[in-house]
């Protein structure tokens, strides 16, 4: 994937500046919100796993974005974690630094994919819930799953191995605490403009192309909840997809100021602050958004602890 050209066989990760004492600050602060994280995350993996009331393609699909939370999280954090142990900077390979990107990039634009189902799925629960168990039958989502990861992981190799061809002769510091492409763009000393604006439009495709059906999905659903005439079935309707569009919301918006941008090498400080809110505070929040509203859930981890408790006191 890596061709000669480029000089650096290492980067060297500035991370966060400050003195030693901010450093340890931020250790705490993101190995707390790493540790929630982990085990919010498994916690819904092993409950939908688990227990039967969880058995539909909703929660199906959920246990597979805590996956690819996790993910997102244990790529970037651990990194970031031994970066600010360390005194000055850190340093990465070029191997390091072309898994970490494409990693990265890979889970994202797989999580978009699973997103867009997810809206669909939430359009037939409440527009057509007669048929919904025949629309979104096991075959069905086992297939949207595994073409979300296929999609995710095999579009993202073009957009590595390209910023990979590049020569980085100007400098092997990424001003950031992960292989950032936008900064590894600015160490090119290659006409990167054709570049940048193909990676421009696959971001454009990937991020508003999954973006629509959530678009259209969310005006049916709005359209059709309007037309209920008890408050409380509207309430309960829009109860099943608030979880999912509060995350829509906050995902697609920290994602369309970081990549949708014809230049992709913006100023380092705006770059690091929305990439933790991408990869750090966003899958914190995951846990609580579809638990804290959801009943099923919040029932089955009661009986979960009750079980566990029980077996303790046994």
């Amino acid at each position: 994937m890596v061709s000669n050209r480029s000089n650096a066989a290492e980067f060297c990760l500035l991370g966060f500046p400050g003195s030693e004492e901010l450093h340890h600050l931020l250790f705490a602060t993101f190995i707390f919100l790493y540790s929630v994280t982990l085990m919010g995350n498994t916690v819904i993996i092993a409950i939908v796993c688990v227990d039967k009331r969880l058995r539909s393609p909703m929660y199906f699909f959920l246990s597979h974005l805590s996956a690819l939370e996790i993910l997102t999280t244990s790529i970037i954090i651990p990194v970031m974690l031994w970066g600010l142990l360390l005194p000055g900077v850190q340093r990465i390979s070029l191997a390091g630094c072309v898994a970490q990107l494409f990693l990265y990039l890979a889970v994202g634009t797989t999580e978009f994919a699973l997103l867009g189902a997810m809206a669909v799925d939430r359009y037939v629960a409440v527009c057509h819930p007669l048929r919904y168990h025949v629309i979104m039958n096991s075959h069905t989502c086992l297939w949207v799953v595994v073409v979300s990861w296929l999609f995710g992981f095999l579009s993202e190799i073009w957009p590595v191995y390209a910023t990979f061809q590049l020569t980085f002769c100007k400098s092997n510091l990424i001003d950031h605490f992960y292989c950032d492409r936008g900064q590894l763009l600015k160490l090119a000393c290659d006409d990167s403009l054709f570049t940048e604006f193909i990676l421009f439009l696959m971001a454009v495709f990937i991020i508003v192309g999954s973006l629509i059906p959530t678009v259209v999905s969310y005006t049916c659903i709005i359209s059709t909840i309007l037309k209920i005439p008890s408050a409380s079935g509207r309430r309960k309707a829009f109860s099943t997809c608030a979880s999912h569009f509060t995350f829509v919301v906050l995902g697609y918006g920290t994602c369309l100021f970081l990549y949708v941008k014809p230049n992709q090498t913006q100023a380092a400080e705006y770059n690091k602050i929305v990439s933790l809110l991408i990869s750090v505070v966003t899958p914190f929040l995951s846990p609580f958004i579809f638990t804290l509203r959801n009943d099923k859930v919040k029932e089955a981890l009661r009986d979960s602890v009750k079980g566990c408790c029980q077996l303790v006191k046994d």
